[in-house]
């Protein structure tokens, strides 16, 4: 287990008459790249603009790396970095001006800031735009170049509010190579989408919202251990055996049988992969032509349809 870097607990956001959050807890450790999905409207960005002050708890607990964030706030967001779902720019600066302004207010070592620069532009494949203007980038870009502001000061805490907003196929894949990295590098990586296939990629765990409220928070593999006890198996005959749901559901162990289409059988095995090899030998022995046989591992798309009645793309 990493070591929480930031935490929420009961945190209400309201606007007048509507509670956007609606006391929600959740723990981002070190190497996570925690996914914070859900439809629009759930509240995902009021809770990172509250992460980020830019919005006003109406109560709750925020710690970031040990600091209580309603308390001192300017300790805590030295460890952060934050990008909004659009990324503000001055649009007469060039690449090169507007990361060196921001270097400066990062207070980045001048003996490592223009090294730090080239690395960042270069990270997000901008180092042929340095010198154009930001007011002349194209919407993808824009992102790109406020990511690498964003991480200017290596915070040890992101937080990212749509990044992949804007960005073609082959820009989101860098993407989300680069927030890999991240978290393998130990930082707590908090980033909110709506797209779920978008998330399932990358993510090691995961925060599900739905009209304010927090469905299921934690790493994937723990939620679906909890969602999905037991192993699941595919089993894919040569042809449809009429024999086949009798054997299974006859044998102790298995449970769940679902008989799918061309020969596909899906169960459910109280045991582990040692049962599964069993379970194999006996198939074969009793003259099942079987074609394939495997585990299915869980994903994030069945947390998703288990614990959500919301819709995300």
């Amino acid at each position: 287990m990493g070591e929480p870097l930031l935490t929420v607990e009961r945190l209400r956001v309201e606007y007048e008459n509507v509670t956007a959050v609606d006391d929600v807890s959740f723990t981002v450790e070190s190497g996570m790249v925690y996914g914070l999905i859900g439809p629009n409207g759930a509240g995902k960005t009021s809770v990172i603009r509250a992460l980020a002050t830019l919005a006003e708890p109406t109560y709750g607990n925020i710690h970031i790396c040990g600091v209580d964030l309603l308390q001192h706030p300017q300790r805590a967001l030295r460890h952060v970095g934050f990008m909004p779902d659009v990324p503000p720019l001055y649009e007469d600066l060039t690449i090169q001006e507007f990361m060196e302004l921001f270097a400066s207010a990062y207070a980045v070592d001048p003996a490592l800031r223009s090294r730090r620069i080239a690395e960042l532009i270069e990270m997000v494949r901008l180092t042929e735009k340095r010198d154009t203007p930001a007011g002349a980038l194209s919407r993808g870009m824009r992102q790109r170049l406020f990511l690498a502001k964003t991480l200017l000061h290596d915070p040890d805490v992101l937080l990212l509010d749509e990044p992949a907003s804007g960005l073609d196929s082959n820009a989101r894949l860098e993407l989300q190579a680069i927030l890999q990295s991240l978290g393998q590098q130990g930082k707590a990586v908090l980033v909110s989408s709506h797209i779920l296939a978008e998330m399932a990629s990358f993510c090691n765990a995961v925060g599900i919202m739905e009209k304010g409220a927090m469905k299921v928070s934690g790493r994937v593999d723990e939620i679906l251990r909890q969602l999905r006890p037991g192993l699941h198996v595919r089993v894919l005959l040569l042809a449809p055996d009429p024999r086949i749901r009798a054997f299974l559901e006859g044998r102790a162990g298995v449970r769940d049988v679902v008989d799918g289409e061309d020969g596909v059988v899906r169960v459910t095995l109280d045991g582990g992969r040692e049962d599964a090899v069993s379970l194999l030998r006996a198939l074969v022995t009793q003259d099942f032509k079987v074609a394939d046989f495997h585990a299915e591992e869980g994903t994030l798309t069945d947390i998703f349809r288990q614990v959500s009645k919301g819709v995300v793309s």
